[in-house]
């Protein structure tokens, strides 16, 4: 066996030694924790960026191993039911963090993702549903990317399937087997022997006691408890592969080590999963990475997103709890950037509660930037024509907005701040484009607010919201508007026929007859435009002149 010490310098190991236990803790009963490995600020190029880094425990620069450009693994689903939410939610903060690394601060990510599609729920899931495995997890892999489409999360630069290369799981485990770190059980079993790297098991500490706490006697002729599959042996009815130690399947744990080391070798920038990840699978990709390349220290930075729950509920959504809304069934109801603005509006790595406040909120805020977008492009072609203001003070608040706006996004990713400072920006704009508004030094100023809104625009298409669509629906829903949108105006027509027809009752009254003759004819264009609204058609007035748009269904909800 190749003793852990003989991979790591001297003065590394002196570092990562445990916190020696005092008599008196060791004789009271309470388990000792184990200490937090120290973690090593890698030697690269400067981000800008401030990332919360679940492997050091705190906020950490964002390093980059090269030049503006970002390598990231991102675990993947395992693919035996339907996406839910909960899933969602986690690839939509991730999303959101990808699309500001690469639009906001220049940076080339390179995402891999690996498709779990062999493990003991899929097999179970298959043999209840009578399928094969590969029938049932095809479905499903279709279905989890079907959704991402549709709710527009970037794919992964690459996509892997963990059967379609065993081999390079065989020959990780293989190696881990010769340096000393894996062993072969009798009946065909490989594990893991956490043993072998001393005290470094234990980078994400703060789960890892309560692992031990638990530990029940070693079984399938496991060496000790803390021990992990990186091999299955084959049972009856089971896909199976042949390996040297014995026909079976990968462990849960190796997939992801085997193929991230496959596409980017043994140096990560970046790892990303949600907080129950974070022990024992991401802890044991640690251990078996490090050991397998002989590296201090093989991804640099760990992010992990909070849980979502479902309102009034203290668990989180799984598939295990039956407590889970299904991705094709939210956007029956509801819009992709509902959704989205909803994970905006919290921080990635927080717990977030989803309801019917939390979706009313997320369209509350998509409503007003449509009826800001919507204001900006009345008055800057001229049709909204009565507001005068000085347009010194919006340029500098418009620059103020932009820094700003980076410097929280550098900070964590603090999009919920980002929606803040957006916003304010967003009603001060409004302030001004108020038609009440009296400003006699002021003037016509249509390029400021072209700025304002090109840069809210931008900001948030930055962030995956389809700003410049908001509140427009799409072609197959627009012809299917038009023949309420026709029956509609040919209805106004008549009434307004009928009114201009109508003969004046004395020559007295014409005045007081015309005044009501007025009131009619405002009262059908009130009807006609309420009557548009509700099939989906939008009209503004301003003074005598009104614009119009289809309006995605969701934004009319109150």
């Amino acid at each position: 066996m190749l003793p852990c010490r003989t991979l790591f310098p001297n003065r590394l190991w002196r570092a990562w030694r445990p916190v020696s236990v005092s008599a008196g803790q060791a004789d009271s009963g309470e388990k000792p924790r184990a200490s937090r490995i120290p973690w090593i600020k890698p030697v690269g190029w400067p981000t800008g960026i401030v990332v919360r880094n679940s492997l050091s425990g705190d906020r950490q620069p964002l390093l980059l191993a090269r030049p503006n450009t970002a390598t990231w693994y991102s675990c993947g689903p395992t693919v035996y039911d339907h996406t839910h939410l909960g899933h969602a939610c986690t690839y939509m903060r991730f999303d959101i963090i990808r699309r500001i690394m690469m639009h906001i601060f220049g940076i080339n990510v390179v995402m891999a993702m690996v498709v779990t599609d062999i493990d003991d729920k899929i097999i179970k899931r298959s043999q209840e549903l009578g399928v094969t495995p590969n029938t049932l997890t095809q479905r499903y892999e279709d279905d989890f990317k079907e959704n991402m489409k549709a709710l527009r999360v970037l794919p992964p630069s690459m996509y892997f399937r963990v059967t379609d290369h065993i081999p390079a799981i065989l020959d990780f485990v293989k190696q881990l087997m010769q340096k000393g770190n894996a062993y072969a059980t009798t009946r065909g079993d490989v594990y893991f022997d956490v043993s072998s790297i001393g005290q470094r098991y234990g980078r994400f500490r703060e789960v890892l006691s309560n692992y031990i706490s638990n530990d029940g006697e070693a079984a399938h002729e496991k060496r000790a408890a803390p021990d992990f599959a990186l091999w299955k042996a084959s049972r009856p009815g089971e896909p199976a592969w042949e390996a040297p130690w014995g026909a079976g399947r990968p462990g849960w744990h190796i997939e992801c080590s085997a193929i991230s080391s496959m596409a980017f070798g043994g140096q990560l920038d970046l790892h990303s999963g949600g907080e129950d990840l974070a022990f024992p699978h991401h802890e044991n990709e640690v251990a078996q990475s490090e050991a397998f390349h002989g590296t201090p220290q093989w991804c640099n930075y760990f992010l992990h997103t909070g849980h979502l729950r479902l309102q009034g509920s203290e668990e989180k959504m799984s598939k295990s709890m039956k407590n889970y809304i299904t991705v094709k069934d939210f956007l029956e109801k509801h819009s992709p950037d509902e959704f989205r603005m909803f994970c905006l509006q919290s921080k990635y790595s927080s717990q977030v509660e989803f309801g019917p406040e939390s979706l009313q909120a997320a369209r509350g805020v998509l409503r007003s930037i449509s009826n800001f977008r919507d204001s900006a492009k009345a008055y800057i072609s001229g049709i909204q024509t009565s507001t005068a203001f000085a347009e010194v003070p919006l340029w500098e608040r418009l620059h103020e907005t932009e820094g700003e706006v980076k410097t929280v996004l550098a900070n964590d990713f603090n999009t919920p701040e980002a929606l803040e400072i957006i916003t304010r920006l967003i009603h001060d704009t409004n302030m001004v484009l108020q038609p009440h508004v009296e400003n006699t030094s002021g003037s016509r100023s249509p390029a400021v607010i072209a700025a304002v809104l090109a840069f809210v625009e931008r900001i948030l298409e930055n962030f995956g919201l389809q700003v410049s669509d908001s509140g427009d629906a799409s072609t197959s829903d627009s012809s299917a508007v038009l023949p309420t949108v026709l029956d509609s105006l040919v209805a106004f027509r008549a009434g307004v026929r009928v009114l201009a027809l109508a003969r004046e009752a004395t020559t007295s009254g014409v005045q007081e007859e015309t005044l009501l003759f007025r009131k009619r004819l405002l009262k059908a264009c009130d009807n006609t435009r309420d009557e548009l609204a509700s099939a989906g058609v939008q009209i503004k007035d301003y003074g005598d002149r009104s614009t119009w748009k289809i309006v995605d269904p969701n934004l009319r909800r109150t």
